[in-house]
């Protein structure tokens, strides 16, 4: 696909694409696009994000994912009229792993994927940030587990947040459904960077860039080495991440990094 095009994914809602995908310079944007919904994670929008990441995966021009919203916010979590609309217990099974298998198929991408914040991102909106690889947030976003206040402990959110932020604060989240500052987020490590609006392209971009930088080899590596290991207790987590780094040394990259290092020049990989 010729650079900044723009591609619709997935699933349509009447004439409105619910997820628009533009490539440029190696950085896939996913752009979840219900504004009038702000958002909302619908059926149609889990399963065109699903296959879009599907497809990326595959993509190896693509070396960095940034996922953003249109209009006012970031994303509330799922659609409750649509949920509302379907009280059926098998209908909610398999919507929340419709969910899950998308946020899985982010951890297991082979690229990083960053989530520009801006807005609210509530519920399984909060838990897209938090499994995401890195965010960007900017000044004004606020954060919530809200699905407390209306009788719903935030189930599957909690495992990306669980994740991310200490006990006790995701823990306090998760009961009072309190709102976080992107400052307290900052803090908490749920977001990498919190910058003023009007800053977040150009933050994006420097993040984007030193990613595009390094060996492509080496972050696919890095990245699936990094998730499985913390499934390992500490033993087994040496012994993969030592096999991982001897695979790691065998590539042409490393040993171009390490003369590159040894003869005081930049690098020039082979696996962009």
């Amino acid at each position: 696909m010729p650079e900044d095009a723009v591609q619709l994914a997935g699933a349509q809602t009447g004439e409105t694409p619910v997820l628009l995908r533009r490539d440029a310079g190696g950085v896939a944007t996913l752009t979840l696009n219900r504004p009038e919904a702000y958002n909302a994670l619908s059926e149609e929008l889990l399963a065109a994000l699903t296959e879009a990441l599907e497809a990326i995966a595959q993509d190896d021009a693509v070396r960095v994912v940034v996922i953003e919203s249109a209009g006012k916010a970031f994303c509330p979590g799922h659609d409750l009229k649509q949920m509302r609309s379907n009280p059926d217990k098998a209908y909610y099974q398999r919507l929340f792993a419709a969910c899950s298998d998308m946020m899985l198929a982010i951890v297991r991408l082979p690229q990083p994927v960053i989530a520009r914040v801006h807005g609210i991102a509530t519920a399984a909106g909060c838990q897209l940030v938090a499994t995401c690889d890195l965010a960007v947030a900017a000044e004004d976003a606020r954060f919530a587990t809200s699905g407390i206040n209306a009788g719903l402990f935030c189930s599957t959110p909690a495992v990306a947040l669980s994740r991310n932020v200490p006990t006790k604060p995701a823990f306090e989240m998760l009961v009072t459904g309190d709102f976080v500052s992107a400052e307290q987020a900052l803090q908490w490590g749920l977001v990498n960077r919190v910058v003023p609006a009007e800053a977040l392209d150009a933050t994006l971009a420097e993040l984007t860039g030193k990613i595009l930088a390094k060996s492509a080899v080496a972050v696919r590596m890095g990245k699936e080495m990094f998730y499985r290991q913390r499934e390992k207790d500490l033993d087994g987590a040496y012994a993969y991440a030592a096999e991982v780094m001897a695979c790691n040394m065998m590539a042409d990259d490393a040993g171009e990094g390490l003369d590159a290092f040894i003869e005081k020049r930049k690098p020039v990989w082979k696996d962009r």
